[in-house]
């Protein structure tokens, strides 16, 4: 019984961090997608209001929106990986497991 305990915590615990990590791609997803899409739509109104194409890539409002919303997206990586950043030997021992299951597997 004390077992079954053990193993639940250990899978609510996991769970948790699987949370963690898929909040911080779909994150990731739509950093990407909403700045290419402001990006993109600010160069073709600049270009229909007759800007040069060279001119484009300096526009400070095109890199503000990636460049403040990256410094929270970068603290939100720190927040989901940052305790996991180091190599260390509990990490590499975790790694050649899962390269061995992996291998069990094929």
């Amino acid at each position: 019984m004390e077992k079954d305990f053990f193993e639940e915590e250990r899978y609510i615990k996991a769970q948790k961090r699987v949370k963690e990590i898929k909040g911080f791609y779909w994150h990731l997803f739509w950093y990407v997608a909403v700045n290419i899409f402001i990006t993109f739509g600010s160069a073709i109104s600049h270009i229909f209001h007759g800007g040069a194409i060279g001119d484009i890539n300096f526009h400070y409002g095109n890199f503000s929106v990636w460049f403040f919303w990256g410094i929270g997206l970068f603290f939100h990586w720190f927040g989901v990986f940052g305790k996991h950043i180091t190599f260390s030997k509990d990490w590499e021992e975790r790694k050649i497991k899962e390269f061995m299951d992996k291998d069990k597997e094929l």
